[in-house]
């Protein structure tokens, strides 16, 4: 069950990474983030602005799959223990 549950919990995590991510961004610069999908910001973006979103990102995305992995890993050694 927990197998099937920790794919789920980490989509849930990036999307919620990625809404934070951004929310981040504008905070920080007052602009739309870079992103695919967003032309008038990549427009409007300078290269150094898109590779700092870039690596935000990536940062973020890559802690979150740690953390996540871990969690699930914690999650099912209890369960496995427990049963």
């Amino acid at each position: 069950m927990m197998k099937l549950v920790g794919p789920l919990i980490s989509i849930a995590a990036g999307f919620l990474g990625g809404k934070i991510v951004d929310k981040l961004w504008v905070g920080f610069t007052g602009q739309q983030p870079p992103k695919h999908g967003n032309k008038e910001a990549q427009a409007e973006a300078t290269m150094r602005q898109a590779i700092g979103f870039a690596l935000l990102s990536a940062v973020t995305a890559a802690l979150i799959q740690v953390l996540t992995d871990r969690g699930t890993q914690k999650a099912i050694a209890k369960f496995t223990k427990n049963s």
